[in-house]
C-alpha cells in the first residue's frame, strides 16, 4: 500500500518543482533594473546631478552680489554643495559630466576664497575663466549625453551713434 502511493507523491513532487521554476523568470524580470545609461534613460539619470549644479549656480549667483565680508556663508554653503555631489552616486556614463561639473564647482569656490584673501585681480580673473570654461564644458557634456545640438548664440552689435 505505501507503494502505491509513492507514484502519486512523485508526481506530486514533480508538478511542485515546475510551478517553482516558471515562477522565478518572472521574478528576476520583475526585479530587473533599467541600464540608466540608455538614452531612453539618461534625461533622468541625469537630473539628480544637474539639480545639485542649479543649486550651486544659485548660491554662487548669491555669492557674486554679496561684499566681500559677507562672503563666508555662501562658500560654506557652495562647499556643502559640492560635497554632495562629490559623493553623489554616478553611473559610468556620467563621470565626465561630474567631473566637469566638480571642477567647475572647485574654480568658483577657489576665486571667492581667493577674493575674500585679497588676491590680485589677475588671479581673480584666471579663476573666473577657468569657472566658465568649465561649466561650458559641462553644459556641452549635458548636451551630448541628451543628444541636444547646441547652437551658438550670435552676438548682434548695434553702432552706438
Amino acid at each position: 500500500m505505501t507503494y502505491k502511493r509513492l507514484p502519486i507523491f512523485a508526481l506530486l513532487l514533480l508538478t511542485i518543482a515546475a510551478c517553482g521554476t516558471s515562477a522565478t523568470p518572472d521574478l528576476v524580470e520583475a526585479t530587473r533594473t533599467p541600464d540608466p545609461c540608455l538614452s531612453q534613460n539618461l534625461n533622468q539619470t541625469i537630473n539628480p546631478v544637474n539639480d545639485l549644479q542649479r543649486e550651486f549656480n544659485d548660491a554662487s549667483e548669491l555669492a557674486a552680489n554679496l561684499p566681500r565680508e559677507q562672503l563666508q556663508p555662501s562658500i560654506t554653503d557652495m562647499q556643502r554643495i559640492r560635497r554632495e555631489a562629490e559623493d553623489q552616486p554616478i553611473p559610468p556614463c556620467l563621470e565626465s559630466l561630474k567631473s566637469y561639473q566638480l571642477a567647475h564647482m572647485n574654480s568658483v569656490i577657489d576665486t571667492l576664497i581667493a577674493f575674500v584673501g585679497g588676491a590680485d585681480a589677475n588671479t581673480l580673473n584666471q579663476g573666473m575663466a577657468a569657472a566658465r570654461s568649465e561649466y561650458d564644458q559641462y553644459t556641452f557634456e549635458m548636451a551630448r549625453l541628451l543628444g541636444v545640438t547646441l547652437v551658438p548664440a550670435t552676438e548682434t552689435t548695434t553702432p552706438v551713434p
